[in-house]
């Protein structure tokens, strides 16, 4: 969870607000994606996260996850180990849409130091801004290393996933109707002449002057006559 107090009043009352945004479905196709997109590059494989909210925040900002224990180990083959830092998720997964030697996260490190994961997560910030996310939609490193809006950091990954599929570099991994498709530039060419015509022709919004007559209206300054 995160590494703050609770909170009280009105900001319990905002914060309350901002967790209810988080959806349990999108977690789901989220990790679904990663853990494809993440399979096949070359880094091992990327382990699954514990269900919830907390569980995907954890994953996400530093890869914990507690490993299997050896068979015969509390009965039932798992034993209370400490968890272990994995590599940092996010920037695998900004390195797996670049070919290779185009990472743009160069060295990846498995730390347990809140500033070494801190500094990843602004890097796969800065990385998914330069892929080509708009920077109103990038979540802050707060948000998702206190948890402070991972309603946020869903939607920035989702955006990510979007705009993967919509490149069509072949680099995407999963399914494509995962994600919402992203609208495509449909650009128009035309020439002098039809630009021309364009000119002589009123548009709808200019009305019309069909059918236009003052019968019936009185001139100007005269008093309305009332029977």
């Amino acid at each position: 969870m995160a590494n703050r107090g609770p909170s009280y009043g009105l900001s319990r009352e905002v914060q309350q607000k901002i967790d209810r945004q988080y959806d349990p479905e999108l977690e789901q196709v989220l990790v679904r994606w990663i853990l494809a997109q993440c399979g096949g590059d070359g880094g091992g494989a990327v382990a699954q996260p514990a269900p919830g909210r907390d569980g995907f925040q954890q994953w996400l900002k530093d890869g914990t996850v507690r490993p299997p224990g050896p068979a015969g180990a509390g009965g039932d083959g798992a034993a209370r180990l400490t968890p272990r830092p994995l590599p940092q998720v996010l920037c695998r997964l900004i390195n797996s849409l670049h070919p290779r030697g185009q990472a743009p996260v160069a060295k990846i490190q498995a730390s347990s130091m809140a500033f070494k994961q801190m500094e990843q997560i602004s890097q796969f910030l800065q990385a998914a801004e330069r892929y080509g996310i708009a920077a109103t939609d990038i979540f802050q490193t707060v948000d998702l290393w206190e948890g402070k809006n991972m309603a946020c950091v869903q939607r920035t990954l989702m955006n990510l996933g979007s705009l993967a599929v919509a490149k069509g570099d072949g680099l995407f991994v999963g399914d494509p109707n995962w994600f919402p498709k992203k609208s495509q530039e449909n650009r128009r060419v035309f020439s002098e002449d039809k630009l021309k015509e364009g000119q002589s022709v009123i548009g709808l919004q200019m009305g019309t002057n069909r059918g236009a007559s003052q019968a019936g209206m009185t001139g100007y300054g005269m008093p309305r006559q009332i029977l």
